[in-house]
């Protein structure tokens, strides 16, 4: 009896694979030149939103032709960037205490530490050059991304020439860097991340979905850091300067854009336009993304613009990753309102024929500019430097705010923003969903193109593609019964359609339950992607930059997604004849399946299977898997989360499966919007379990 069952087994499984072995579940073939680009098209579509945009604001900028005109704009700048970025906190007691003093050849450091906010320590260097008999002008350095911070050799070499030509130099840690790593083992004060871009992006996204953002506590130490230098007897108030490269370039471009107390700025190796930006490297690490900048009208060309006519110098060169050409195009739209107000003067641009890097006619050029425009003449020669000792430069005790200080970090920091429960009426929370997420509802006739079919054992296999939101096209599986239904389930993997496509798989058994099953590769997964969010490099933590794209439209991913999902749910009423939809989502899935959902009366019901469970439980976890932060939606933890876009499907008949081992807890977040208890929890892999409770939802 035994061996006629094993028997039969073999004789099964050897019809499977020459049945499907050979199946293609490709719907896009390689010379397909119209659609072979589909691990581009999500940035592509986003790059094309943000072009209509930026277009529109050039079109307004050509218009300003007076004084009044131009003060008018520099109005609307300031209010867009105070809306985008802050409200800032308020001023507190910054504490500064001076670590320790370092008397050097011509100048002495003094090393100290600073609340920026209460509990939010700075670590930074004052230099000082011997001698002085009078108050002095004072230049704030901003570092870019090295590690070090300002230790870097290539920083020291410029602040120690400023410091040559009698500047007060005044330099301190961005946060992840230097001295304020926020991921790092105390034992040998090594980053457990990576380098300074993951140590902003990592919190950094989790500051956008509480409705904050880096950028805000980044701009706010560089504001509290010229609140520290007024206090100083040796500086000149008056005489304020501001400078950095690469990402200090960022940073003194926003700090002396929010900060009327600088008075000349020379932001090095930054300063480009969006348009350029996009269609080169794309969009960068966290800070430097303002919450729906571009949405709101915004270029980097303002940051210069609401500063006129204070000086301001555009350092550059020619093969920096920040393109050249938008450089030439943001000093042109900045010289403009420098010449009406009369100052043309207070404007320059140098660039110098070299990479993403400081070279000797740029820094010679931005001492020049600091000794004209701060009024403290010298010469202005690049001269040869003895580099300090990390010794020398060490602030703290340790070598790290958050080991020699009961120091708060940007996580910690976060979590104040989060309110305790999403304000206002169920109805008030979903609409604003709707807003924040940038969904849109389709328009017009579903547009598909059939492209193959096989037949497997009492079903079909249909292979088509959808025109989705923009000028792409969403390729889907679509598995049809042998017996007619007008029963649909609209299938959702993270890994895109092919992962639970095969015989015996999921999508095999709601077939043979007697359900169409239409499983697509949205943007950015399967065939349109580098093997989904779960395999592609922008969403490793290495970078977020798709995501980031999609905040400074005033989009979401999430949103996105939805539209095409529902997109999807037309083709199946239009073309199928499908009266009865469902929605089947696993894992991050979940959250594009809810907004959909809730945004379609048309979606009966849904079933979520290991369901990411709510945008909260990524931003009050230290440690978060960043796969997931493409399915969240920025801003929105002030205003709705997941649970409630689930609470307000309750009479639809949602399941929630959760397939986990002895030792897991179910997601409370989920019981709690759920109250007739339709979680249910089952051992990790029992397939039967899944399938019967799956049967149940199908069949209620």
């Amino acid at each position: 009896m035994l061996r006629k069952i094993l028997l039969t087994a073999m004789v099964s499984v050897l019809y499977l694979l020459a049945a499907y072995g050979q199946e293609d579940l490709k719907v896009i073939q390689p010379h397909w030149v119209s659609f072979t680009d589909g691990s581009n098209a999500l940035y592509k579509h986003q790059t094309m939103q943000a072009f209509e945009l930026l277009s529109a604001r050039k079109k307004a900028l050509q218009q300003l032709d007076s004084k009044a005109s131009w003060q008018e704009w520099q109005a609307q700048i300031r209010k867009k960037l105070w809306d985008a970025v802050g409200p800032f906190p308020e001023k507190t007691p910054l504490d500064a205490e001076i670590t320790r003093k370092v008397q050097k050849d011509g100048f002495r450091m003094e090393h100290l530490v600073y609340q920026s906010q209460p509990g939010f320590y700075v670590s930074a260097t004052l230099f000082v050059p011997d001698g002085l008999s009078e108050k002095a002008p004072a230049i704030i350095y901003c570092s870019g991304h090295a590690l070090e911070s300002y230790r870097s050799h290539t920083y020291q070499h410029v602040i120690l020439n400023l410091v040559k030509k009698g500047f007060i130099v005044f330099a301190f840690d961005p946060v992840g860097q230097g001295e304020r790593l926020e991921y790092f083992d105390p034992a040998d004060n090594k980053p457990t991340i990576g380098g300074p871009t993951k140590q902003h992006s990592y919190p950094g996204a989790q500051a956008f979905i509480a409705g904050t953002s880096q950028a805000r506590y980044m701009i706010w130490d560089g504001i509290r850091a010229v609140d520290y230098l007024t206090t100083r007897r040796e500086v000149d108030a008056s005489r304020i300067g501001i400078t950095g490269r690469s990402g200090g370039g960022t940073q003194s471009a926003y700090i002396a854009a929010f900060d009327e107390r600088i008075y000349a700025s020379a932001p090095e190796n930054y300063i480009t336009n969006f348009k350029r930006l996009l269609l080169t490297h794309g969009p960068q690490d966290a800070e430097q993304n303002f919450y729906r900048g571009i949405a709101s009208g915004l270029d980097q060309p303002d940051l210069l613009l609401v500063r006129a006519p204070k000086p301001s110098l555009m350092i550059t060169t020619t093969r920096d990753i920040f393109n050249i050409e938008g450089a030439r195009e943001a000093a042109a739209e900045v010289r403009r309102i420098y010449d009406v107000f009369d100052h043309s003067e207070r404007f320059g641009m140098v660039e110098d024929d070299a990479g993403h890097a400081s070279t000797l006619k740029n820094r010679e050029a931005m001492y020049a500019f600091f000794q004209e425009n701060l009024n403290y003449p010298g010469i202005a020669r690049d001269e040869p430097i003895d580099t300090l000792s990390r010794e020398d430069l060490q602030v703290t005790s340790t070598g790290q705010i958050l080991s020699s200080y009961p120091a708060k970090t940007i996580f910690e920091l976060n979590q104040e923003h989060i309110p305790a429960q999403s304000p206002g009426s169920l109805a008030e929370r979903v609409a604003k969903s709707r807003m924040l997420s940038g969904y849109r509802d389709p328009v017009g006739e579903a547009t598909t193109m059939m492209t193959g079919r096989f037949q497997r054992e009492g079903y079909t296999v249909e292979k088509h593609l959808m025109r989705g939101e923009g000028d792409y096209w969403i390729p889907f599986l679509l598995m049809k019964p042998d017996a007619q239904t007008s029963s649909a389930v609209l299938f959702l993997d993270p890994g895109g359609k092919s992962t639970d496509a095969a015989a015996g798989a999921d999508m095999e058994a709601l077939v043979k339950e007697g359900h169409m099953v239409l499983a697509p590769d949205l943007l950015n997964t399967g065939e349109m992607g580098n093997g989904g969010f779960t395999g592609d490099s922008n969403f490793q933590g290495e970078s977020y930059n798709l995501w980031f794209g999609s905040i400074l439209i005033g989009r979401s991913i999430v949103g996105l997604h939805a539209g095409d999902v529902n997109r999807l749910v037309r083709v199946l009423q239009e073309k199928q004849g499908v009266s009865q939809v469902r929605g089947l989502a696993k894992g991050q899935m979940a959250s594009v399946l809810l907004h959909a959902a809730n945004y379609n009366p048309d979606i009966r019901s849904i079933a979520l299977i290991n369901p990411m469970n709510s945008f909260r439980s990524l931003v009050t976890s230290q440690k978060y898997d960043p796969s997931q932060i493409a399915y969240t939606v920025a801003g929105a933890l002030p205003h709705y989360d997941l649970p409630d876009l689930l609470e307000n499907l309750a009479d639809r008949n949602p399941l929630i499966l959760e397939e986990r081992s002895m030792d897991q807890r179910t997601f409370p977040e989920w019981s709690e919007s759920l109250k007739d208890s339709q979680v249910r929890s089952i051992p990790q892999s029992d397939i039967g379990a899944r399938a019967a409770h799956l049967r149940n939802w199908l069949n209620p």
